[in-house]
């Protein structure tokens, strides 16, 4: 019998895959990797459940500018037991929410801190000021995004239409 080139592909392939099923075999089939519990990586700051405390305490001020190297949105300087501290409540806070985060206001956040260029960030959670809770972030750390309620969509759209040139946008 002559060998052809097509019969040499196929033994070196069938040698191959031979290969590969000896060197997974040792690993047994009812094997599952231990899923580990850990912060999160990726960019911008980490929430770390784990280390998620309440702090009590009164707006100092409230920052809307945003400072090159700290996370995006609103952040809140928060006079409390532990001195100053920068919390983060993002950028998706609503009108009514933001309208009330005053100097002096006093506030109660839950969250985590969390190191970002060199700094501490306190993660805000949930955030309760002015009589209302407002959840910022989910239980993993993702910030949740508050869309206006449907009323106020209406009368933005009412506006938009009411305008003259109002498709020349």
């Amino acid at each position: 019998m002559r060998c052809t080139r097509f019969t040499r592909t196929t033994r070196m392939m069938a040698g191959l895959l031979t290969g590969l099923l000896l060197g997974i075999s040792p690993v047994p089939a009812g094997a599952q990797l231990a899923v580990q519990s850990r912060p999160g990586h990726g960019f911008g700051a980490v929430y770390d459940v784990a280390h998620e405390t309440t702090l009590n305490g009164s707006i100092q001020e409230v920052v809307t500018r945003h400072v090159l190297g700290s996370p995006a949105g609103i952040h809140l300087l928060v006079a409390g037991p532990q001195g100053i501290v920068d919390a983060h409540v993002g950028p998706f806070l609503n009108k009514e929410t933001t309208d009330i985060l005053q100097s002096g206001a006093p506030v109660r956040i839950v969250g985590a801190m969390s190191p970002l260029n060199g700094k501490d960030y306190f993660l805000v959670r949930e955030l309760t000021v002015g009589g209302s809770t407002v959840t910022v972030r989910t239980e993993r750390g993702l910030l949740v995004r508050v869309h206006p309620a449907p009323g106020q969509r209406v009368r933005a759209a009412k506006t938009a239409q009411g305008q003259p040139n109002g498709d020349a946008r």
